[in-house]
């Protein structure tokens, strides 16, 4: 929102009149003089009457600069705008009046600070998205940060996140790229903590991406992070009677997945979906789309995507306490592949800030399309123009396989960390940043 100025001015406008002059040294009318003190007693209170109506206005413009952007800020504030309070030196009244969307903005290189954890030294990091440790040399993709164009996301603070998440289930829900977001998480906040062996996966897994269920318990501060693996978010069917033999399985576009009873009773909830919306993933395995008993052969990606998102709002709707929990989307993150192959990527030494068909997805546009008509609060994570120009944060071959490329999915540290920053700046009020709420790789598991 641009900022106004408020700036007011009165204009006098006085008008002469001519008066008749004596002859020199005649003497003037007692009548004259007593007319003439009359005008000036007039004139006097007038003067009177404008300065103070001057004073007025003085008074009240005064306090209007001074009182609206208070108002306003605790408005906006509100409303899920920010003002921009990091450049000290602009006009405060313009500032406060600016909204800020934290996902309009550029990554810029900073000197310290990053990496923010050594994914070598975190258990709970697959081996595959550790590209350091799997020889990467080149460091300078640890070292950008994404900038909002008008607030700063803050610095990240181990200490007071870990206290604000005390006694709180926090639970991510999706593919693999949702998972790479919760190792992440688990790895900033291992940082803060002094006994490492504290932290610990509740089931004693080895982090996989066989399992559905991965958490990981922070018992010092009474919190866990779980994952549950849900790559479409509803149901897996079996073949109905009479299906083509080409229907091997089907997804059952009008319920959510049987593990969703799960995730209930989170503080906070994160899903995604996306990436196993692609053909490869549902036709060419003969999985296709049903709606109660009907199958749907013909029903296109783009269609079933849109009505999965519809069952899934109406679960939030009808599931989960918006006093408690905190719902989060993130839409889709472009992968980088070099052709349609998807076997080949060139993962660039820096981002490349070229515009490009990356920066938008269908999937993206209609989450926001469905989530805008849902009266729960849910706050979307839109990511996909944000990471874009992120061609060089890859795992390339820096993988636990090194004869295969991976264009998808990210080094840990890397991106997601990003994401996790921007989670925390929405959640805990401490930090003051307001959120505003309003590709397509191919993964292997």
């Amino acid at each position: 929102m641009t900022g106004s100025h408020l700036n007011r001015s009165i204009s006098i406008n006085r008008r002469s009149h001519s008066q008749s002059q004596q002859p020199l040294g005649s003497p003037k009318p007692v009548s004259s003089t007593r007319f003439g003190c009359v005008s000036l007693g007039l004139r006097f209170q007038v003067l009177v009457i404008i300065a103070s109506v001057i004073s007025f206005f003085i008074a009240i413009g005064g306090g209007y600069i001074y009182v609206l952007p208070s108002l306003t800020h605790a408005f906006f504030h509100t409303q899920g705008f920010f003002s921009d309070q990091s450049n000290t030196n602009s006009n405060s009244t313009e500032s406060l009046f600016r909204k800020c969307d934290v996902f309009d903005g550029t990554w810029v290189q900073v000197s310290s600070g990053y990496p923010l954890y050594n994914a070598t030294e975190c258990p709970f990091v697959e081996q595959g998205f550790d590209c350091l440790g799997n020889g990467r040399s080149d460091l300078d993709f640890l070292t950008w940060r994404w900038k909002p164009k008008g607030c700063d996301i803050p610095s990240f603070d181990v200490g007071a996140v870990l206290e604000m998440l005390r006694s709180k289930r926090v639970v991510f829900v999706g593919d693999s790229m949702s998972r790479t977001q919760w190792e992440s998480l688990i790895c900033m906040l291992m940082t803060g903590v002094e006994d490492k062996m504290n932290v610990y996966e509740v089931n004693q897994n080895q982090i996989s991406k066989r399992i559905r269920f991965l958490g990981v318990r922070f018992s010092d501060f009474n919190f866990t992070i779980e994952f549950f693996r849900s790559v479409y978010l509803v149901q897996q069917g079996q073949v109905p009677r009479h299906a083509p033999k080409r229907v091997k399985s089907t997804l059952l576009l009008d319920k959510l997945d049987d593990i969703s009873h799960q995730w209930i009773n989170s503080d906070i909830l994160i899903f995604n979906t996306g990436h196993w919306w692609v053909p490869s993933k549902l036709f060419h395995m003969g999985c296709y789309f049903q709606v109660g008993s009907s199958l749907k052969l013909g029903m296109s990606i783009p269609s079933a995507y849109r009505i999965a998102l519809e069952t899934w709002t109406s679960w939030i709707e009808r599931e989960i306490d918006k006093n408690r929990t905190r719902v989060f989307f993130r839409t889709f993150e472009p992968s980088h592949w070099s052709d349609q192959t998807l076997r080949t990527c060139n993962v660039t030494p820096y981002p490349t800030f070229e515009t490009n068909a990356t920066d938008q997805n269908s999937f993206s546009d209609t989450v926001m399309e469905v989530v805008k008509n849902v009266d729960f609060p849910i706050n979307i994570l839109h990511v996909t123009s944000m990471s874009a120009p992120r061609s060089d944060a890859h795992v390339g071959n820096w993988n636990d396989n090194p004869s295969s490329q991976d264009c998808s999915h990210w080094c840990l540290p890397g991106v997601p960390d990003m994401w996790n920053e921007i989670i925390l700046s929405q959640i805990f009020p401490e930090y003051d940043i307001p959120f505003w709420a309003n590709g397509t790789g191919q993964l292997d598991d």
